[in-house]
């Protein structure tokens, strides 16, 4: 079955899942088939699906006339044969439970067209067992969404052992037609990637509590603020659900052993009925208390150590057991569990020899099999960490925050590449940033400079406030990191190269600080602008203050920074700021083609218009005696004739920077 040949799209399961995985497909234009066992479970999905539409059209992420044209694709019904009788692709999303799973599959068997793909949502279990109840394991895998589904971008594609590729291809393209990012997992294992990071980890820091070596704050504050993670372990463990980390915990230990023995104190807290914010208490207290209010001061180095060496381990596993590569369980974790780093790079910068030895040590201080070090573990701690160092086979430095890109026509293209961070900018992406404006500048081949963001989401959401939170509240490092961002920033503003900066989705805060600093910025219709600092207590710290009066002027640069307000791109067009608005989809091929117009210039010129204009900024008569010494230097120059000949013979020049 090709892409094409799919045009239905059955969900198995109205509930918090089906029902957004549902809404997923019928944005993405599909006719969808949403079925549970009873008309008043698939009624209140239905009913969910329709607020949840009127709410993104109501937020402007769709048209009204979009959202009600959804509604419409999506039929809700009870009887498994209409639903599914004529279906392309049938994804499962029914309770977690193997047992319903496969009373469901025998059922969908006898519905079912031959040529349609099974695909089960399950987060842990197995995909080959649950295939096994089908007569078409090679048409069946798994299609793991995270909650919830209209939100969280990661799609894990699971292979089970009997799974075609084409299937896994076909699913992983649908996955993209949906707007996720699919990531393989090439074998069947529990947990696949992020549950197999995740639920351990939370494991982990419930032993640490148990055995009376940590507290929850020392945890939490921890892997909060010490190690830079989205929440604290015990919060997120409350956000999720314990039953849920507690269920798969349960599946993990009778597949894969006593390293998976789910710790008692979550077991408790599950037969106490403390599952989370659900059930409005937890480890912390959601009705009575104050929740999660995690101290930023009580880290432990014993606990790091811990977690750190628990991701590891986990992780080689994955990657010595042919389950997934380094570079996939990071992208899942970042997209999965919005973690700043993955898990692999996380381990690597711990480094593996002090995970290592601090798993041994455990291991020989308990005899728990949950310390047990993997054998690709003291392998790849034997070579210095699981990625390899040094250069690609290109030859281009490897950078994780950024890369750069050379789409042609003179031009070096940065890309600012943390979409699950909505490319949020960290201490990493300024080291990174500045690196690749020096390596653009000594490249004789590049002669102008694009900007971009991945995705359609954001150019920049602004800074990393996780990372940042993760070094505490320390006066002397802030004003280290607003030095660090104004010079970053400023070796751009000052490049002898023109850049360009092409804008889609979120500029806002450090991300337009950083805009501010390229000569000229075009923008998609649906980009937004502002430096919400002010809302925050705070002030632009990377050079707004100063640099967004001098593109704009006084006034207009006080409103914006003042008002804390955000700003459509045509508004920002009328500020001066941008400079042309496109349609959406054309942002990219505008901005390219307008900084290989700029690279096509005269380079000398270029540079020295772009000093005399800096020397100039708050000197007027620095800047003309840097203009007029500028003005005779290029007298002389080879461009000038190549320029003055070209223009007589009404061709176009072919300068080349002499």
């Amino acid at each position: 079955m090709d892409m094409d040949d799919i045009n239905t799209v059955a969900v198995l399961g109205a509930g918090n899942m089906g029902h957004g995985i549902a809404e997923v497909a019928a944005m993405a234009g599909y006719d969808v088939a949403m079925r549970d066992i009873k008309e008043e479970f698939v009624q209140d999905g239905y009913d969910q699906i329709e607020w949840s539409l009127n709410k993104l059209a109501e937020n402007d992420q769709l048209s009204q006339e979009e959202a009600d044209a959804a509604l419409e694709r999506v039929t809700p019904l009870v009887d498994m044969e209409e639903a599914c009788g004529n279906a392309d692709i049938v994804i499962e999303a029914v309770p977690e439970k193997m047992e319903i799973k496969k009373d469901v599959y025998d059922e969908l068997e006898e519905a079912a067209p031959d040529r349609a793909i099974f695909a089960t949502n399950t987060s842990s279990l197995s995909i080959t067992e649950l295939a096994d109840v089908t007569e078409r394991p090679a048409q069946f895998c798994g299609m793991h969404f995270f909650n919830p589904p209209v939100r969280m971008p990661l799609v894990e594609v699971i292979s089970g052992a009997e799974t075609d590729e084409e299937t896994l291809e076909v699913v992983e393209a649908l996955a993209e037609d949906f707007d996720k990012s699919p990531v393989r997992v090439h074998k069947d294992s529990p947990g696949f990637i992020v549950n197999r990071i995740l639920v351990p980890l939370m494991n982990e820091a419930c032993w640490l509590v148990e055995n009376d070596e940590a507290t929850i704050a020392e945890v939490d504050s921890t892997t909060k603020y010490g190690m830079g993670l989205p929440m604290g372990s015990f919060e997120l463990g409350d956000q999720v659900g314990n039953d849920v980390s507690y269920h798969v915990l349960e599946y993990m230990h009778e597949v894969l052993g006593e390293a998976y023995e789910p710790c008692p104190l979550l077991e408790r807290k599950v037969e106490n009925e403390e599952l989370g914010k659900k059930t409005g208490k937890g480890f912390y207290d959601y009705e009575d208390g104050d929740g999660a209010d995690i101290p930023t001061d009580e880290q432990s180095d014993l606990v790091e150590k811990r977690l750190v060496a628990t991701m590891a381990n986990e992780a080689a596993k994955l990657i010595g057991g042919d389950v997934a590569p380094p570079e996939s369980i990071d992208e899942a974790t970042q997209l999965g569990a919005g973690f700043p780093d993955g898990p692999v790079k996380l381990a690597d910068e711990f480094g593996l020899e002090n995970a290592l030895e601090a798993l041994e040590d455990a291991y020989e201080e308990t005899g728990h099999e949950r310390y047990a070090p993997a054998d690709y573990l003291e392998e790849r701690a034997s070579e210095g960490g699981f990625y390899e160092t040094g250069e690609d086979g290109d030859g281009d430095l490897e950078f994780d925050a950024i890369r750069i890109e050379y789409p042609g026509e003179m031009v070096g293209h940065i890309v600012l590449d943390r979409p699950h961070r909505m490319n949020t900018i960290s201490s990493e992406l300024l080291d990174e940033l500045g690196e690749a404006v020096t390596i653009l500048e000594e490249d004789d081949e590049v002669r102008s400079i694009l900007i971009t963001g991945e995705g359609d989401r954001a150019f920049s959401a602004g800074a990393d406030v996780q990372s940042m939170a993760a070094g505490g509240a320390d006066p002397l490092g802030a004003v280290e990191l607003s030095k660090k961002g104004q010079s970053t920033f400023g070796k751009l503003e000052s490049s002898e190269l023109p850049v360009v900066a092409g804008i889609d989705g979120y500029c806002l805060g450090g991300g337009m600080e950083l805009s501010t600093c390229a000569d000229i910025r075009v923008a998609s219709e649906r980009s937004e602008f502002g430096q919400p600092e002010l809302d925050l207590g705070l002030i632009p710290g990377w050079g707004g203050t100063q640099r967004l009066a001098n593109v704009i002027g006084e006034g207009p640069a006080k409103e914006i920074i003042l008002t804390a307000e955000r700003y459509e791109a045509e508004e920002m067009k009328r500020f001066g700021f941008v400079s042309d608005v496109v349609d959406d989809a054309e942002l990219e091929d505008q901005a390219l083609e307008l900084a290989a117009d700029l690279a096509g210039g005269p380079p000398i010129a270029t540079k020295y218009t772009k000093r005399a204009m800096l020397a100039g900024r708050h000197d007027t008569d620095a800047g003309l005696e840097y203009e007029a010494s500028a003005f005779g230097q290029l007298m002389a120059t080879d461009d000038l004739m190549e320029g003055i000949t070209a223009f007589m013979g009404d061709e176009d020049p072919d300068f080349q920077g002499k």
